[in-house]
């Protein structure tokens, strides 16, 4: 598969995906989310793949939806139109395998959507985040759904409504990424982070990463039933069965994805 909007490749066991439309900030159109959806989707199914990692090529991660699609549309062709836009988020959630944002420049509007729904974030230093759709008389409300699993109440709805955009080592401090680094740098903490993930059991990370979004807007009780249910379905795994005995023995196990 190979879009002009959205570059893929594979670096052994870790699957790229780059948002190709530099010229334009990687801004989201029809196409670009289609094809990247279709890219998560495809990686999920390769065998091959254990970790996936989403980046932006040129000046910046996305600025959002390229307003250029917003005329003429009636209230369900919008309907429709931002349901494709925010389908990652979905797709990012049911996917098996854990997804790394990998962001520099500007992560504004849907972009910020698309970091926000990855399992986990590299930012650059100096990289701008914001829900700022409000400054032309819109509302990041796809982008809030996310947002609101990562922030308290009155720190989401300040970046909601008034879209400033906050700094790195801010979204940091508020939990909204994992790492800031060097721009220089960014690719290569990113591709260790990939890597470590891809060291570990692959059905540990899948069926992990299936029970805590499984869990999340379960009650209390609920959740720790299903939460038991999926670990006593893991124990009987032959990786958790090998990683047992290998930590017994103190030796690293022999990951069979099984």
């Amino acid at each position: 598969m190979d879009y002009k909007t959205v570059l893929v490749e594979r670096k052994g066991p870790i699957g790229i995906i780059t948002l190709n439309r530099p010229e334009k900030m990687n801004t989201f159109t029809t196409e670009l989310a289609k094809r990247l959806n279709e890219a998560l989707v495809r990686f999920d199914d390769d065998e091959e793949v254990r970790v996936v990692v989403v980046r932006g090529a040129g000046k910046a991660f996305s600025t959002g939806i390229d307003v250029y699609e917003f005329f003429g549309k009636t209230n369900r062709e919008y309907k429709d139109w931002v349901a494709q836009m925010e389908e990652m988020s979905l797709v990012i959630a049911g996917m098996k395998k854990p997804v790394i944002a990998s962001a520099h420049g500007y992560v504004v509007a849907n972009g910020a959507g698309l970091l926000l729904a990855c399992d986990l974030a590299v930012v650059a230093e100096g990289t701008k985040i914001g829900t700022t759709a409000i400054n032309v008389g819109l509302f990041c409300m796809g982008p809030a759904v996310p947002l609101s699993r990562h922030l308290g109440k009155k720190r989401c709805l300040e970046m909601l409504l008034t879209g400033d955009l906050i700094d790195a080592r801010v979204a940091e401090q508020w939990g909204l990424v994992n790492r800031v680094v060097p721009l220089g740098q960014l690719e290569e903490v990113t591709m260790e982070l990939a890597e470590k993930l891809a060291k570990k059991s692959p059905i540990a990370l899948q069926m992990g990463k299936q029970a805590y979004y499984g869990m999340q807007d379960m009650e209390f009780g609920k959740a720790l039933e299903y939460s038991n249910e999926m670990f006593a379905t893991l124990c009987v795994t032959e990786d958790a069965q090998a990683g047992v005995r290998a930590f017994l023995e103190k030796r690293k196990p022999d990951w069979k994805g099984r």
